[in-house]
C-alpha cells in the first residue's frame, strides 16, 4: 500500500476519529494554492471528446446485449446476457455520477438532464434521490450524523450503530465484514426502492413526475420484452443476475473510497482540503482502475474537484499528491484488493460492538452485577 503518514483506522483501531477538542493545522490556503496550480494546467477544462467515445461505447455495448438476447432465446446463456446488462448499466450509473456533478457538459442544465435521463431512464434510479444524498456524503464525508453514507443499513459504519443491534440483526452485525459482499448482491434491489420510496414520499421534490415517468417506462420496457422473450423462471433469473451484478459491481465501486479511513465528530472543525484528503482513499492500478471504477479510484482528486473530467483525474493526482507530501497530510492508496481487505476487516472490528443474539439477559445482568 502506497501511503503516506497511513491513518490508524488501517493498522488497528477500530477507528480513529477527528474529535471537537482536538487541534489541526489550518490548513484553508493549500485548497487555493492547488486548485490554483490544477486551473492554471487547465485540469478544470472538459473533456467532450472522452464522453463522446464513452457514451458510443456504451450504445454499442446495449446493441450487443439486445442483439445477444434476440439470437439466444430460450437458452440459459442468457444469465450471461444479464450480467453483462448489470455491468452495462454500472458504468452508465458512473456517467450519470458524472453529470450530476456537471463534469460533462459546461451547461448545468444540460449536465442536469443527462444525469436524469441516465439515472432514472436507464438505470433506474432516482436523480435527486442520488443527488441530495451525494451532494451531503461530499460536503461531510465520513462524518457522524451528517455522512448519509456511513449511517445504518444493515451494515453499521460505527460502533454506535453497531451497538444497537441484536436478535438476526446483531448476528449479521457482528460478522459484517465477511457478509458485506453477498449483501450486495441485493444492493441493486435496494437503490430502486429507495429512489421510488424518496420520488413518492419526499415532500416538495423537483421534477418529481418526470422521474417517475422516466423510471416506470425504464421497468415497464425491461420487463414487457424480457417476460415476452423468455420462460417465466427464466425471465426471473435473468431479473435476479443482472440485479446482483449491478448491486455488487455498484457497491465493490464505491466501498474502496471511505470505508475503514478516518471517521470525522459531528462537532469536529476541519478545514476543506484536510476534510476531504483525510477521509478518502485511492485506488492504485492507472487506466484499468479508472475503466473499472469509473473515476472513483481517484477519490482524493474527486472530492477536492469534484465537477473535473474523468481524464485529467490522473495529472491532478500527481499535484495533489506532491502537495500533500509537502504539508505532511495523510495521502492515501492502495490496490483494490488491498482496499477491500481493509474494508472488510472495518466493518468486522466495527461489527463486534453489535450484542450477540444468545446472549442471555440473566448472564447479561449478572455481568454488570
Amino acid at each position: 500500500m502506497s501511503t503516506i503518514a497511513p491513518p490508524a483506522a488501517q493498522l488497528g483501531p477500530v477507528r480513529q476519529t477527528y474529535a471537537k477538542s482536538d487541534t489541526y493545522p489550518n490548513l484553508t490556503r493549500a485548497y487555493t494554492e492547488v486548485s490554483q496550480v490544477v486551473r492554471e494546467t487547465g485540469l478544470l477544462a472538459r473533456a467532450p471528446k472522452f464522453y463522446i467515445a464513452v457514451g458510443s461505447a456504451l450504445f454499442v455495448a446495449f446493441a450487443a446485449c439486445a442483439a445477444a438476447f434476440v439470437l439466444l432465446g430460450d437458452s440459459w446463456f442468457q444469465l450471461i446476457v444479464a450480467g453483462v446488462l448489470g455491468i452495462i448499466l454500472t458504468q452508465v450509473a458512473f456517467l450519470s455520477h458524472e453529470a450530476a456533478h456537471k463534469a460533462i457538459f459546461t451547461s448545468g442544465k444540460a449536465n442536469d438532464r443527462l444525469a436524469k435521463i441516465l439515472g432514472n431512464g436507464i438505470v433506474g434510479m432516482s436523480y435527486s434521490w442520488w443527488g441530495s444524498k451525494h451532494t451531503r456524503h461530499h460536503a461531510n464525508p465520513n462524518r457522524i450524523s451528517r455522512d448519509p453514507d456511513i449511517e445504518i443499513d444493515t451494515i453499521s459504519f460505527v460502533e454506535e450503530d453497531a451497538a444497537k443491534a441484536s436478535g438476526l440483526l446483531g448476528f449479521i452485525t457482528r460478522r459484517q465484514g465477511y457478509f458485506f459482499f453477498p449483501l450486495l448482491t441485493l444492493e441493486g434491489i435496494n437503490l430502486h426502492f429507495l429512489s421510488i420510496k424518496h420520488l413518492v414520499t419526499t415532500p416538495g421534490v423537483k421534477g418529481r413526475w418526470y422521474e417517475l415517468t422516466l423510471i416506470a417506462l425504464r421497468f415497464a420496457i425491461l420487463f414487457t420484452i424480457v417476460f415476452a422473450m423468455l420462460p417465466l423462471g427464466m425471465a426471473f433469473a435473468f431479473l435476479g443476475v443482472q440485479l446482483a451484478v449491478f448491486g455488487v459491481y455498484m457497491g465493490a465501486a464505491f466501498a474502496p473510497n471511505h470505508k475503514g479511513m478516518p471517521i470525522i465528530d459531528k462537532d469536529a472543525k476541519l478545514d476543506f482540503f484536510t476534510k476531504q484528503v483525510r477521509t478518502s482513499r485511492n485506488v492504485s492500478g492507472g487506466w484499468w482502475a479508472t475503466w473499472l471504477m469509473g473515476g472513483l479510484n481517484y477519490q482524493v482528486e474527486h472530492h477536492l474537484f469534484p465537477s473535473m473530467a474523468r481524464p485529467h483525474l490522473a495529472k491532478t493526482r500527481e499535484i495533489v499528491r506532491d502537495h500533500c507530501k509537502t504539508l505532511d497530510v495523510p495521502y492515501t492508496e492502495t490496490t483494490l484488493l488491498r482496499s477491500y481487505g481493509i474494508v472488510i476487516a472495518y466493518l468486522n472490528r466495527v461489527g463486534l460492538s453489535a450484542r450477540d443474539p444468545f446472549d442471555c439477559y440473566i448472564v447479561e445482568r449478572f455481568r454488570k452485577a
